[in-house]
């Protein structure tokens, strides 16, 4: 709670003020038991509660005007604390003026030059009185010693203050009288009143009777806060209607300008200006000083004017920008709104210059929202992804409502921490393998590759062969899997002719925790080599006995006398198959067909014709390099199959040198010759 005492300055010490315990409503007796303690900001302790009674009591006398200066309304805070249980109760002393100050003049006394000739109701201003009582108990007013040439009146300038005038009532006569002295009382409103005396020395002059006079009597003017020394504030002007010396005015500051704000402010004598002499370093907003404008009179003749100077706040101060917590890194996971930071933002400019808008990036998932007063909260605005982003500059950029504005800038960094979001992914959706049969056992077959964009041992990938069967074996007995790499090789040697193609599937899975998996197809593809001589079908042949063929003795031309089929196991051009004639008893009797394996006679048979022959065939595939197999064939003229089939081991009989094509050669070419011969001597009868 909180309570309120009003007390007047300078009472005793000793002096009742209250009693607290029963104010607050608290058991006067608890309160040593319960530690009672005051506690004040000001140097002094003022005042004392009685423990066991909890009277409230004046420990030292307060003097208002030196606590509280020119404050209208002068306050004490204290606070009364209590424990067990723990209470804190604000009390607040007001301290009420008293009359104990009299007025006073700055000056001792005051000399004031009058010409001779000035007629009745010429005004000379007066100094003022200061009192540092305040209300009723300041200067209320001003009195003056009887005087038949002099009165006093008060005056009221723009600005409503009070300020006293003499009078002149009666024309003076230097020769009568030199010098008046006149006694100036100031008198306040107390009760009883105070008052102070100043002297006021007149002295009658014969010359000048004109002094300067404002133009206006209240000036006002506005400044920055930053101006630099020698900046125009005002241009004051008072004209004096005498002439020559006695109309020329010089300017200056009064006396009861204070020495601070003359050593601020510079006024030139002759032209009235008023400039800013040094650095403004006042906190008033708002300045007040007297400036006289004298003639230069043998008794130069002034009058005064007030300069109120207003001081405008400029906007020289940025905003602060301070980073009183900031948690990185932050896990990609982190729900939408998780606070980051919190930052507290300051600008030391009063109004409208200190109040500071706030931002950062709008393409950024983060977001400031305000928080206590002069803080704001830097939060996520959205799902991260550390894959995509793993660290964020955040520039907070902070401008205040001056004009022109200021800003400041604070960059502050935060880190993304892996979470294991991600499954290895493999380069491709199936992999297909070829490796050739027969390969080496251990034979490195081929190395699948899975990725994985988490990092650590969230991105650390190893590999395993799912189970499964392989032509009714374990896969395992075919493959081996480096788990670290993904490099897969062969237990075994593969065969095309028993096991053409196969498939599996590879399983890929990271370190994390709960771990990830990811699966790929491995598609085997085993290649034929030719390792596969061909094999004689038809005709059959045992034990490498001569396969026998019976042709017509009169067969004709172009006789199938057999056709050789092969066969061979491998695959594609291994398997591709010719037939060529390795050996023939009679090249010319008999030709082979290279693409059907086909044996057919050449021309008809004739009677002169061996009985028997013998044929090799030469059947060869398109390996590389390529094999082959040959089967001999036994072929017996004869138009009935005989009993029992002769022996094709030799050749037979060796034919004829001169057999009947031989024959019909030799005649061939003996008339061709006969011919010719017979074509030069016709040519060589003609010629001659």
């Amino acid at each position: 709670g909180q309570i309120v005492y009003s007390i007047a300055e300078e009472t005793e010490r000793g002096a009742s003020v209250g009693n607290i315990a029963k104010d607050l409503g608290i058991d006067a007796a608890t309160l040593s038991a319960r530690k009672f303690r005051m506690i004040t900001g000001s140097s002094k302790q003022y005042f004392n509660i009685n423990a066991s009674t909890g009277a409230l009591s004046v420990n030292e006398p307060v003097d208002r005007e030196q606590l509280c200066e020119l404050k209208s309304v002068c306050l004490l805070n204290y606070e009364l604390v209590l424990e067990n249980p723990l209470e804190l109760y604000r009390m607040e002393f007001k301290v009420l003026d008293i009359n104990d100050n009299s007025p006073s003049f700055p000056l001792s006394e005051y000399h004031i030059n009058m010409p001779e000739f000035l007629s009745p109701g010429a005004r000379f201003t007066l100094p003022n009185a200061q009192d540092l009582d305040e209300g009723a108990n300041s200067v209320q007013n001003y009195t003056l010693s009887p005087d038949e040439h002099f009165c006093l009146e008060m005056q009221i300038r723009g600005d409503g203050s009070k300020y006293p005038e003499l009078v002149l009532k009666k024309a003076l006569d230097r020769e009568q009288q030199a010098t008046h002295r006149l006694v100036l009382t100031a008198k306040d409103g107390g009760n009883p009143p105070k008052s102070g005396d100043v002297p006021v020395i007149v002295t009658v002059l014969d010359t000048n009777d004109n002094a300067p006079e404002f133009e206006h009597s209240v000036y006002r003017a506005s400044i920055l806060e930053n101006s630099p020394s020698g900046t125009l504030v005002v241009q004051v002007h008072a004209t004096d209607l005498d002439e020559g010396p006695n109309g020329e005015v010089r300017y200056s500051f009064s006396n009861t300008t204070s020495a601070d704000l003359q050593r601020m402010f510079s006024i030139h004598p002759h032209t009235g200006e008023v400039r800013v002499n040094g650095v403004l370093a006042v906190q008033r907003p708002l300045l007040e000083m007297l400036i006289e404008a004298r003639d230069n009179g043998a008794f130069g003749m002034s009058s005064t004017a007030k300069l109120l100077v207003e001081i405008t706040d400029v906007n020289n101060h940025g905003p602060e920008i301070t980073i009183t917590s900031l948690s990185s890194p932050i896990p990609e996971d982190a729900v939408p709104g998780t606070v980051i930071a919190l930052l507290s933002i300051l600008d030391k400019d009063p109004g409208e210059n200190g109040k500071v808008t706030c931002q950062i990036s709008e393409n950024l998932p983060f977001q400031l929202k305000p928080s206590l007063q002069n803080y704001y909260s830097l939060v996520t605005s959205e799902l991260l992804d550390r894959e995509l982003i793993s660290e964020y500059n955040i520039t907070i950029t902070a401008t205040d409502l001056g004009s022109p504005p200021l800003t400041t800038q604070k960059t502050v960094w935060v880190q993304i921490s892996d979470v294991n979001d991600n499954p290895p992914v493999f380069s491709a959706d199936a992999f297909d393998v070829f490796v050739e049969e027969n390969n080496p056992l251990g034979a490195f077959l081929y190395q699948v590759s899975a990725s994985d964009p988490d990092i650590g041992e969230n991105g650390r990938v190893s590999y395993t062969l799912r189970n499964s069967t392989v032509a009714g074996s374990a896969l395992t007995s075919f493959l081996s899997m480096n788990l670290a790499n993904g490099s897969i090789y062969a237990k075994r040697a593969f065969d095309f002719e028993q096991l053409r193609s196969f498939h599996f599937q590879v399983e890929a899975k990271d370190n994390g925790s709960p771990a990830l998996s990811a699966a790929v197809t491995v598609n085997v593809y085993i290649s034929d080599q030719n390792d596969n001589a061909p094999a004689i079908l038809y005709p059959p042949s045992q034990n490498g006995s001569v396969a026998v063929e019976v042709v017509p003795r009169l067969a004709d031309e172009d006789y199938l006398v057999t056709k050789v089929v092969a066969d061979d196991e491998d695959n594609a051009q291994n398997a591709w198959l010719s037939y060529h004639l390795a050996h023939s008893s009679d090249s010319t009797l008999f030709q082979l067909s290279p693409h059907t394996g086909e044996l057919r006679t050449t021309r008809s048979m004739r009677s002169t014709d061996f009985l028997k022959h013998k044929v090799v065939v030469v059947v060869r595939d398109h390996g590389d390099p390529p094999l082959s197999s040959t089967v001999t064939v036994g072929i017996l003229l004869a138009d009935t199959l005989p009993q029992a089939l002769p022996d094709f081991d030799d050749s037979g009989e060796p034919p004829p040198l001169l057999n009947a094509t031989n024959i019909y050669l030799i005649v061939s070419l003996a008339c061709v010759s006969f011919i010719f011969a017979a074509f030069i001597f016709f040519l060589a009868v003609i010629r001659l």
